[in-house]
This record gives C-alpha cells, structure tokens and sequence, in this order.
C-alpha cells in the first residue's frame, strides 16, 4: 500500500458513517457536473438555522403562503382528516407550521423526523410547552428512506405531513420513489398531507432563491463550510459564488455555486479542481403544474382526495390516501 493509500485509509477510518456518505455524495457531484448534491446536507445544524431565515424573507413566498393554507382551511382540514390520529412530520426542522395543522386536526401523539438532531429536539421541545397534553417523540433519522415508527401502546390512525414542497428538491423519479418509501413507513391506511409548489413567473420565482439579503447564499455556501469542517478539506469558500437558475425543460430552479476563479483543493487522498465559471449543482427545486401533482402522488402510490391552493395558485397543499 502506498503512503498516499494508507493516508487515505486513516483518514476514513477517523469519519463517521454519516461524513463517509457526504463526502462520497461530494466527490461523486465534484467530478460529474451534472450530478446534484442531495439536498440534505445543507442541512446541519448552522444550515438549519439558515433557511429558517430564509422563509421569514419578504421573497421567499412558500412558507407564509402554506401556513395561511393551513390556517384558512383549518376547518375543511378538520372535517377531512378527524381528530387523533398520529402525526408524523417528514423534515420537521423548526416545525414552525406545526402548531397550526396540530390546532386543525388535534392529533393524540406528535412524531417529527428530521436529519438535524439538534434542532429536531430543539423544535420538539418548544412545541411541547405550546401543548403541554400532546405526547411528542422526535426521530433523528433520514425520512428518504423508510423509518420504523417508535412504538405506541394504542392503535391509531396516522397522518403523514410533508410540508414546504421539500418533494421538489427531488427529481420526479426520485419523488416517486420518496413517496413510497414514506407508504412504507405510515402503513397502510395512512393519509398524507404534502405541499407542492406551483409553476409561477420568474419575478416571483428568482428572488425567492436569491434574495436581496444574501441569506440564501449564505445557505449555500455553508455546505461548503460543513464539508471543510467535518471533512478536514481545505475549500477556498471565498472563491465560490451562489447561482439560482430556472430551467425550463425541467421546470425546477437549480441552486449552483460558481467557481470565481480556477480552484483546486484536496479532500482526504483526492485533488479536486474546478476551472472558472464551473459549478457545484448543490440542491434542485422542481415546481410543479396542478394535474402534474396529482399524477405524482398516483405514481408514488397515493390517491389525492382534496386540494387546497392560494387565490394566486402559488402553492397548493394535496390531502391523499395510501393506494395500497
């Protein structure tokens, strides 16, 4: 074995499973351009932190428009859906909706997945004090693939909820088979709750994934900050720029960051190089037409039941049963 390969070997014998995988997702992105980083990893604890500013920016349209849905069709979510069942909530994050889809439908038990455990157990504990008689049992756990519920001594019916279109970070094969991993892991009989963001015009569309403030670049960038951190690479992050672009084959907007000059770094045994102007493709957000969704959900093995979008068709959140 070489000195180089045994250098190598140390250095992934010293990482986590978890780094193992960011760092073979980055190099796999790094050296085929049209590869996607999954939109996971700029999600530690700091990129957490930054996007849930991003959705209090005057851009940023999703957030308010699917928690005035929530609170407007309260009522009709009510009727829909019943009181006690279990929620579960895919990427809770801040679970900043939460609280208004827990005062429509009054579930028994409250069970929120997200990747980032700190903030996972931040956010439980806040919602804990808003209702104190609600049981709460957070899984730090990755929802793209299938999660075993935590143990519950009482049969109840459960609801999945997917909020703030995350299924658009997917492509439509991967969504699909999202979509059946999260069957898998609610059962059969389940509901889903899942909001989908529309096809809009770009005015609305750019600014709300580069914001005037920078705080969505700075989303952005803070991958490459992570991966400097938990990796011991030694990235230039001042050389590289965030990019949103909107393709429209694919009707999704795409997260790039831009190589400002030629920049070559090393990560464990790699050496890794980027001409001017190359990017890192970092995160995709697909938007998608009214029957598009629906067939989506079908594809994934949901049935929709009931929809409800916006006055400006911005946003639209599906109610669907689990077509097993």
């Amino acid at each position: 074995m070489t000195a180089a390969s045994q250098t190598l070997v140390q250095s992934l014998a010293q990482l986590t499973p978890e780094q193992v995988e960011l760092r073979d997702d980055f190099i796999r992105c790094c050296r085929d351009t049209r590869q996607t980083m999954p939109a996971r990893w700029l999600y530690d604890h700091r990129g957490s932190e930054l996007f849930e500013e991003i959705t209090t920016l005057t851009e940023y349209y999703p957030t308010r428009t699917e928690l005035g849905l929530l609170r407007d069709a309260a009522a009709k979510l009510h009727e829909a859906i019943g009181e006690g069942r279990m929620l579960i909530e895919f990427g809770a994050g801040s679970a900043h909706k939460t609280p208004a889809l827990i005062e429509a439908i009054r579930p028994a038990r409250y069970v929120p997945i997200d990747v980032s455990g700190d903030y996972l157990r931040e956010s439980s504990a806040e919602l804990a004090k808003a209702f104190p008689d609600l049981e709460i049992e957070p899984i730090e756990a990755d929802f793209n693939r299938a999660v075993p519920l935590p143990h519950c001594p009482r049969r109840l019916p459960i609801i999945g909820f997917f909020a703030g279109s995350t299924i658009g970070n997917l492509t439509p094969f991967e969504a699909t088979d999202l979509l059946r991993r999260m069957g898998e892991t609610l059962g059969d009989d389940a509901l889903l709750l899942i909001g989908m963001d529309r096809v809009k015009s770009l005015d609305v569309l750019l600014p709300a994934y580069d914001d005037a403030r920078g705080v969505t670049a700075a989303f952005n960038l803070n991958l490459l900050h992570r991966i400097n951190r938990e990796l011991d690479c030694n990235i230039p992050v001042e050389a590289f720029a965030h990019e949103a672009r909107w393709s429209e084959p694919r009707t999704r907007i795409e997260m790039h960051l831009v190589a400002l000059r030629d920049v070559e770094f090393s990560l464990g045994g790699e050496r890794i190089s980027f001409g001017k102007g190359a990017t890192i493709h970092t995160e995709n957000s697909h938007k998608y037409r009214f029957e598009e969704a629906r067939m989506l959900l079908r594809c994934g093995g949901w049935e929709p039941i009931d929809a409800w979008s916006d006055p400006a068709d911005h946003f639209t959140l599906f109610l669907a049963r689990r077509d097993s």
